[in-house]
């Protein structure tokens, strides 16, 4: 059986009750993919894992949700994200997301087009990795880079 001392649990005290109310303040994420997408499965829990609270929408058909957030074909992916009053596509990282967040770029949000290898949800057993890049979705279906993994 664990003991702690009175001190060790006041000392720990401020950080865990930082915790729950870091998570309650975390925005709303909610992913649409399709039934049979094993990898967005990945990359929801990649999401959870770093805070977030995905609710997973099943639908047909992700192209719609492309159209309806002005995200063209070529930037799309197997599933979509709404977070924030943003857009995420695709396999982003978390942390790009909690910058897009926290900078609040006038923008429809990010993608990560296709699926490279080694970005979250698409991890590989051999630890395989495809240098890729986060894109900033703007109006029109411009883009910026927003950043570099790889």
């Amino acid at each position: 059986m664990l003991r702690l001392s009175r001190r060790a649990v006041l000392a720990g005290a401020p950080l865990l009750a930082g915790a729950p109310a870091a998570f309650a303040a975390a925005p709303a994420l909610t992913v649409y993919k399709t039934a049979s997408c094993g990898c967005c499965r990945g990359w929801i829990t990649t999401m959870t894992r770093a805070g977030y609270r995905p609710q997973v929408v099943v639908v047909e058909d992700v192209t719609p949700f492309n159209n309806r957030y002005g995200v063209p074909f070529e930037l799309s992916s197997c599933h979509l994200s709404t977070i924030g009053g943003y857009v995420v596509v695709g396999h982003t990282p978390p942390t790009d997301v909690a910058r897009l967040l926290r900078e609040r770029p006038k923008a429809l949000g990010l993608t990560v087009p296709g699926m490279p290898l080694g970005s979250p949800g698409m991890e590989m057993p051999d630890g395989r990795r495809e240098a890729y890049a986060t894109l900033l979705l703007l109006p029109g279906g411009k883009t910026r880079v927003f950043a570099q993994h790889g």
